[in-house]
């Protein structure tokens, strides 16, 4: 049975003939509880296009970061909307720079890169109607993003940095996030110092990437240093949610790095890369038959650019079981020969990539709604119903000790009433208890 929607015509008076206030609606954007108690996507060049964040969606990550874009590069592309697929492409001179779809933008941020508070905004304001959040991008060590000033040639700015980010809060509406990705400074002060003024310039979340400039993915990261940092911004009292990010390898290993640095979620990139079901609890194994050939068929059906593809499929790796490394390795063989999607057909078999999607689609949109503590709390005492009085011109029907029922107590709605839904939604995204 479908469900009726909710009636929005507006209540006679300040608060309707019943004296109750109107009922708070839930929350459509994010807020700094989004960013708590998750398991996100990092933000990733090449590897984070399109089909790999919906996929990360469907097997339970709780929101998902864009690759890193330049701000001049997105100021000059063309917004294209595909009539069939319903992708959002914004497009260079020679092909797509930037793809998104409606159905990822309740959980996707914008990732910018940008050493200037003016063409960050516009950057920003660009893509602002098909994101949710906006990120600066202050860690990457790479010289394509520290020679102008960007990425984590930042950290040695912090003025600059702030100002960036000053900007964008002062400039985008409330309900779009700001936020920003850091690496750790030489020394706790230095980190907490920056962070602490991060954090005051008003930002939803801010990620702090386990390690120096000058070390490497090889290195461990020094996730022991965090929870010195987390107690230190807990304390400011400011509203400010810190990410860790550096060497988690899925759910369960999040679970541990939160208990270990008190940090409010927790991003993932190199596990994700390998296998963008990690975010499960149950992560597929011998993705080259279990995952793979899916992942291909959707990218057909989204028209992803097949060097994206290629490259993105190169980096699949994880658990074998049944699988054989020889076979897992002529799969990759064949898929690097090939110069496009008809060259492996044989591989993915049928081409229903269109399939694939409307099975994203259902679980991510069996989300349950996003709402905040504060409207939550609110509509939990919006169920107590106000104080009965007798009118003044009219003789109490009954006396208090006629037994009539206690004034405040009800008995329970029906669910077709009240439109609640006991049935959890498969898979349940984000919550990590």
């Amino acid at each position: 049975m479908s469900r009726r929607p909710i009636s929005k015509s507006s209540t006679p008076g300040p608060q309707g003939d019943s004296g109750r206030p109107p009922k708070r609606p839930r929350i459509d954007h994010l807020t700094p509880d989004s960013f708590r108690n998750g398991i996100f996507l990092a933000p990733m060049v090449r590897s984070g296009a399109l089909p790999t964040r919906l996929m990360a969606l469907k097997h339970g990550a709780t929101l998902v970061w864009g690759p890193e874009m330049v701000d001049k590069a997105i100021l000059h592309a063309e917004r294209e909307v595909d009539p069939v697929t319903g992708v959002i492409s914004y497009n260079g001179k020679t092909r797509a720079m930037f793809t998104t779809h409606p159905l990822e933008k309740p959980y996707l941020i914008y990732q910018i890169g940008s050493a200037d508070p003016e063409l960050a905004v516009q950057a920003a304001k660009t893509v602002l109607q098909d994101v949710s959040g906006v990120d600066l991008n202050c860690g990457c060590p790479k010289p394509f993003s520290t020679h102008a000033g960007m990425g984590a040639a930042l950290l040695a700015n912090p003025d600059l940095l702030c100002g960036i980010l000053e900007a964008l809060r002062r400039e985008l509406p409330r309900e779009i996030s700001v936020s920003a990705k850091i690496r750790l400074l030489s020394t706790q002060e230095e980190t907490k110092k920056l962070v602490e003024r991060i954090a005051r310039t008003g930002v939803n979340a801010i990620t702090v990437h386990c390690r120096t400039r000058n070390m490497r993915p090889r290195e461990r990261a020094l996730v022991e240093r965090l929870k010195e940092i987390v107690d230190f911004v807990h304390g400011l009292g400011l509203d400010v949610a810190i990410i860790q990010n550096g060497d988690c390898t899925g759910r369960e290993d999040a679970k541990r790095i939160r208990d270990l640095t008190g940090a409010d979620s927790v991003m993932i990139a190199t596990a994700a890369e390998s296998n963008p079901s990690c975010f499960s609890a149950a992560p597929l194994r011998d993705v080259e038959s279990t995952f793979s050939p899916a992942y291909v068929r959707l990218c057909k059906y989204l028209d992803n650019h097949w060097a994206s593809t290629k490259f993105c499929v190169a980096q699949f790796k994880g658990t074998r079981s049944e699988v054989s490394k020889t076979d897992a390795h002529e799969l990759k063989s064949r898929i690097a020969k090939a110069k496009g999607y008809e060259d492996i057909e044989d591989i993915v078999g049928s081409w229903t990539g269109e399939e694939e999607f409307k099975e994203i689609s259902r679980i991510v949109e069996a989300r349950p709604p996003r709402i905040s503590a504060e409207v939550e709390q609110g509509e939990e005492e919006e169920d107590i119903p106000p104080p009965c009085a007798t009118p003044p011109d009219r003789p109490n029907p009954e006396p208090p000790t006629s037994g009539a029922p206690k004034v405040g107590l009800r008995m329970p709605m029906p669910a077709i009433l009240t439109g609640s839904n006991m049935v959890s939604p498969t898979p349940t995204p984000g919550g990590m208890r």
